[in-house]
């Protein structure tokens, strides 16, 4: 009974010792990361229009994709980012594709802060020639953004 239990205690060790450092390489035998992609990487694209009520309407709500191309309809149509608490760490990529129109980017919680900022916003405008294109980062609490 001793040298069953001692087994299964055995295997459990070099089971989660083995999880612990596992690594996937993609395009290469010798990963460096939890996850080594050597070559071209794509990601999800989502296209969003807007609902062309402007300022005064609901926002359209960003959940999925990585890479998200908003088309606003009416001057500062409103793009809401998820709660932020809900996924810690989560990237978008988020795009104004419209030259002309300017969209608003919102979140349903915590505020956006600029990078190297201690100083939040509830939203932020996206149009051409100032944040045209932008990288949100969650931390748990808010969304940090770079341009």
């Amino acid at each position: 009974m001793k040298k069953i239990r001692l087994s299964l205690v055995l295997m459990m060790l070099l089971f989660v010792s083995c999880m612990s450092y596992a690594q996937v390489g993609i395009n290469t035998t010798t990963p460096l990361s939890m996850l080594d992609v050597n070559g071209n990487m794509s990601v999800k694209v989502v296209n969003l229009s807007g609902n062309g009520t402007g300022n005064s309407g609901a926002a359209v709500n960003i959940s999925d994709g990585i890479y998200i191309s908003i088309t606003p309809v009416a001057t500062d149509d409103k793009f809401q980012l998820p709660n932020p608490t809900l996924f810690p760490g989560r990237m978008y990529i988020i795009r104004n594709i419209r030259n002309t129109i300017t969209a608003q980017l919102t979140t349903a919680a915590g505020l956006l802060f600029p990078k190297n900022s201690t100083t939040g916003s509830a939203s932020i405008y996206m149009y051409e020639g100032n944040l045209r294109t932008v990288t949100v980062f969650s931390d748990g609490s808010n969304w940090t953004y770079i341009n």
